[in-house]
């Protein structure tokens, strides 16, 4: 299979300056850039961690390390394509013309590598618009790169240029022209999610978010709360669109859980932008469930890096901590002497562990929902009659009984701690229903 980057076969590489190290280990940087790489189907057959005493303004790297590349590259395409060079860092237009040029093949940086996966997974036309105009956003200030050939055929003096300017600018324009066009477009798809959004917020029922660092097992954990067969692989950006499915609780509480897009680190700026919309529902959710991958050696760094994106969406720390569930996925792969887990513990005192593969943990959890949720509930006495078996049906079912008596009449005295919402549908639906003795 040949891929619009023109090849199947792709060299990893991840830069480390040695005297500023990043926060994570070079190595798992690389895998990670590596898996990144599988998810659209390349096959790395070459990964490095290149050390670097400093960055070099016109090729990132120094000339040895281009050199060598190079060999390696001449050397692979002697008997393979030629494969595409990726280096896990961001590269300015000028660094990753002059890589090309000097290596001789195909390069792209990670912003380039996630936004090929993002454009591979959207499968909504929304998904695809938001993919488009984080592509065209990141397009934009590298157009010089695709006419520095015109560009050489300069006519006139001073600021006049020849025919290599008016193309430039007529590129620009169409870019321009389109982004507009999608902007519009997703505005439209922002206000049929809003008037979704405040659907939900009149009849009170709650929404919860799935959020965390992709591939912590999020959609898996979806499909195992609510039965859906939405994609789930052991694949970073397996999912990408937003899914939403009503949740049914023990307690007759029901909610709207949302699976939304994982976060990585140095998720590109033009990504957060583009999804916006999408992401809004997270933004808006009454409880977001932060899922971590419990078995991750970084899952400090990890959760670290959901935090700095749900900051850069306009949510400040407070709010988090008022709204985000802790759980601990994949606790499966935790042995039960573990270290890891007296760590977590104490990352996430009031964390929940569960293993979305084998459902251990998953009743836990559905509890731990309902008592949360059920913080606003009321209590409330409902003087059922016996002609309204049909009330005391929907009591059962929507609300949770904590006692019944029969009175003198043959009237059900109910007694229920029953959410804002279901006692607003249970006044609309019955309104000569007695309720009694209101407890706040």
């Amino acid at each position: 299979m040949r891929l619009a980057l023109g090849t199947p076969i792709a060299f990893v590489i991840h830069p480390e300056l040695r005297n500023a190290p990043s926060s994570r280990p070079a190595d798992l940087m690389l895998d990670e850039a590596c898996l990144l790489a599988e998810a659209i189907g390349l096959e790395v057959v070459h990964a490095e961690v290149v050390a670097l005493a400093k960055l070099r303004a016109g090729s990132y790297f120094g000339k040895g390390v281009t050199e060598r590349l190079a060999d390696l590259t001449e050397d692979f395409m002697s008997s393979h394509d030629a494969p595409v060079i990726i280096i896990n860092t961001t590269l300015s237009p000028v660094q990753q013309r002059n890589l090309e040029t000097q290596i001789k093949a195909k390069v792209i940086d990670r912003t380039q590598l996630i936004l090929e996966i993002f454009g591979a997974r959207a499968q909504t036309h929304a998904g695809r618009l938001q993919v488009e105009l984080a592509a065209l956003s990141f397009q934009r200030s590298r157009l010089v790169r695709s006419w520095t050939h015109l560009e050489r055929q300069r006519g006139g003096s001073g600021f006049l240029g020849g025919p290599g300017e008016r193309q430039i600018e007529l590129d620009r324009r169409m870019l321009m022209d389109r982004v507009i066009r999608i902007k519009a477009e997703l505005k439209e798809v922002t206000r049929t999610r809003t008037l979704q959004r405040s659907n939900r917020l009149r009849s009170e029922t709650p929404t919860l978010a799935l959020i965390g660092y992709t591939n912590a097992g999020k959609s898996t954990l979806f499909n195992r709360l609510t039965g859906a067969g939405v994609l789930s692989k052991d694949m970073l950006f397996a999912t990408l669109d937003p899914t939403m499915r009503e949740l049914d609780f023990a307690s007759g509480r029901k909610a709207v859980l949302a699976d939304t897009v994982g976060f990585i680190s140095q998720l590109p700026t033009e990504l957060i932008e583009a999804f916006k919309s999408t992401l809004e529902e997270v933004v808006h959710a009454d409880v977001m469930l932060h899922v971590h991958d419990a078995s991750s050696p970084q899952v400090a760094e990890e959760a670290a890096d959901v935090i700095k994106v749900l900051g850069d969406l306009g949510m400040d720390t407070e709010t988090q901590a008022a709204r985000i569930i802790h759980v601990l996925n994949k606790a499966d792969l935790l042995e039960p002497d573990d270290e890891q887990i007296a760590s977590l513990q104490n990352m996430f005192p009031s964390g929940v562990f569960v293993s979305a593969a084998t459902g251990d943990g998953v009743d836990d959890l559905m509890a731990h929902l309902d008592r949360h949720l059920g913080k606003s509930a009321i209590l409330v006495t409902v003087d059922v009659p016996p002609i309204d078996g049909a009330a005391r049906a929907w009591l059962h079912q929507n609300a949770m009984v904590k006692s019944s008596h029969f009175d003198e009449r043959g009237h059900e005295q109910i007694l229920v701690s029953i959410d804002p919402a279901n006692h607003a549908r249970l006044c609309a639906r019955w309104p000569d229903l007695a309720i009694l003795n209101t407890v706040s």
